[in-house]
């Protein structure tokens, strides 16, 4: 099942269900977040529900306007936060990427070492944890983009390059268990020029904006997932465009370990928040030399995931941050 999150022509916030360009209207729930916090409550499944809910209403996918597909109204409760080092990639970077973590250990980059660990033990058997991976912390849903909005790229950036990846979305039900609502096709977006100045800009370097969406799939996510990634200029044409893969066989490590290893916290337990949560990918039109202008846009399309995500890139100007005593 995929869900759709959306304004119509009045603005009126709607859910619904999309099934060949079409919307089935969901009565009863204006957002992703109350129905699922009503499937929770219910101890019904998503799918279930939303099912139950549709009514008659029905409204073309062409014809809204399409919002993220999850969030919360604080954007303070939405966590965006992420992997790395996750994704094999396809066979010849996959042998590749082998015979490069092959040799000692102690000659290896601190990257590989991570990738390495991975391999080796990122696959644990179920109801285990296995090695933990990379993490890092992007922002709060405030820096979230729904498909046709922009990506704004702040004017001290380096570069502003896509990602295509598949994000996880929760709610924390009232008793601090994380429910998975299901998956979404998402742009984790970075500025992959800073990143490779020094690794320790890491941090600064995810500090940025993503696009998400704008279908959710609800239930289990397949083992192999096709994608392409494209980068559009500004006339629209097709300046660059790689097949991507996803899904736990292309992985080194299980969705359930990389879950794990983010709500083993206990500050992502809060009841009722919202996190939108990064599984990494292997292709980047960085990698290909591409450097992406402003006015350009982003396309990530998998089949599974129902509509491409596009995003136009742009600059927001930024000034010198100013701390006042008081």
């Amino acid at each position: 099942m995929l869900l759709v999150q959306f304004k119509n022509k009045e603005g009126a916030r709607h859910v619904g269900i999309l099934e060949n360009g079409t919307l089935r209207v969901i009565d009863g729930y204006a957002t992703t977040y109350a129905l699922a916090q009503a499937a929770i409550r219910s101890s019904q499944g998503l799918a279930a529900l939303a099912e139950a809910s549709a009514g008659s209403t029905t409204v073309a996918y062409a014809d809204v306007t399409p919002l993220a597909p999850l969030d919360h109204e604080d954007a303070a409760h939405t966590y965006v936060t992420g992997t790395g080092l996750t994704h094999l990639g396809s066979a010849d970077a996959r042998d590749a990427m082998h015979k490069k973590i092959g040799g000692d250990v102690e000659t290896l980059s601190d990257s590989m070492k991570m990738f390495r660990m991975g391999v080796e033990g990122g696959k644990p058997a179920a109801g285990e944890a296995g090695v933990q991976p990379e993490w890092f912390y992007k922002g709060d849903g405030s820096i979230v983009a729904a498909t046709n909005e922009a990506l704004a790229m702040p004017d001290f950036a380096l570069d502003g390059g896509e990602e295509p990846e598949i994000a996880g979305l929760y709610v924390i039900g009232d008793d601090g268990q994380p429910y998975r609502l299901g998956y979404a096709i998402g742009n984790e977006f970075s500025d992959h020029v800073t990143e490779r100045q020094n690794y320790l800009y890491l941090a600064h370097s995810k500090l940025r904006v993503c696009g998400v969406g704008p279908a959710l799939l609800v239930g289990e996510l397949p083992a192999h997932i096709d994608g392409v990634s494209r980068v559009l200029d500004t006339d629209g044409k097709v300046r660059w465009e790689k097949a991507f893969v996803s899904g736990e066989n292309n992985m080194s490590h299980t969705i359930a370990n990389l879950e794990h290893h983010h709500f083993k916290y206990q500050l992502f337990k809060r009841p009722g928040d919202v996190h939108v949560h990064f599984f990494g990918t292997a292709t980047l039109s960085f990698a290909d030399n591409i450097s992406v202008q402003p006015g350009e846009t982003f396309e990530v399309e998998s089949p599974a995931f129902g509509p491409a995500l596009r995003n136009k890139l742009t600059v927001v100007e930024t000034q010198v941050a100013q701390v006042k005593a008081l």
